[in-house]
């Protein structure tokens, strides 16, 4: 979960300070879990693997975004490696039991799960974030390798999708932040290669507690998939402006 939480509050971070970066072609797609180096791609913005509907959700949110009510918040697949030995003291100073079982060659290398998948074969998702509702809505298109039962979505994939919505919205409302507690109720199950939006509300701040509530459904709001609940507890808030510069630091170059 660390790796986690620096990495959503690098998007989150950059895309709050900086705004949604100009549209640009997505590079070619990588090898599954490649060890090829990694692009500096927002992986955000519309890709050829994209469906229309999620081309036109994008869109829509977009065009919400122009009046500053919404925010786009972009995504990269890992942190800048020059700065991994700053991520490797970050570790030292929270977790200096768990920091002595982290290679430390690996560090830089590690990449955001979620975005881990060649294009269009796993997860294809884009945030938008509501300051003065405190909301996230999740833009969730899975891909082939995603599956479970046969012709849907695994478990896990969804539970993925929505520990991240819940976490950014935790982040982006209370800074980094670590998942104490996810509980997901399960309803229905996803069809394998469909949207779905997925709803994430900052419920309440209780001193260093922060809980979110959360909800998938298709993207016409009349089937209800998930339902989810969470609790996140905000770091050493005496550490907390050096580790958030410490993440807006390591964004790659825009």
């Amino acid at each position: 979960m660390l790796g986690r939480c620096a990495a959503r509050a690098l998007g989150a971070l950059r895309g709050l300070r900086e705004g949604a970066p100009p549209a640009r072609s997505p590079g070619p797609s990588r090898r599954l879990l490649s060890s090829e180096k990694v692009s500096e791609k927002d992986h955000s913005l519309p890709k050829p693997c994209w469906s229309k509907d999620m081309r036109l959700l994008f869109d829509q949110f977009m065009k919400k975004c122009e009046d500053g009510s919404w925010i786009h918040l972009p995504s990269y697949e890992d942190i800048a490696t020059q700065r991994s030995q700053d991520f490797s003291t970050f570790i030292h100073a929270y977790f200096p039991t768990a920091s002595e079982q982290i290679n430390k060659e690996k560090l830089s290398q590690g990449r955001i799960f979620t975005r881990s998948f060649e294009d269009g074969l796993g997860f294809e998702y884009v945030m938008f974030y509501n300051d003065a509702e405190k909301r996230i809505v999740c833009v969730f298109q899975g891909g082939p390798h995603l599956q479970g039962m046969p012709g849907f979505f695994h478990g896990g994939a969804i539970a993925t999708m929505i520990d991240a919505t819940v976490g950014m919205n935790a982040i982006v409302s209370g800074g980094i932040v670590m998942t104490a507690n996810l509980n997901i109720n399960f309803k229905r199950p996803i069809p394998l290669c469909s949207i779905v939006l997925i709803n994430s509300q900052l419920d309440k701040i209780e001193g260093r507690k922060l809980l979110v509530s959360c909800n998938v459904q298709s993207v016409d709001e009349k089937i209800l998939y998930t339902e989810a609940t969470s609790l996140f507890i905000k770091l050493n808030p005496e550490k907390e402006f050096h580790i958030k510069e410490l993440v807006l630091n390591s964004a790659p170059p825009a």
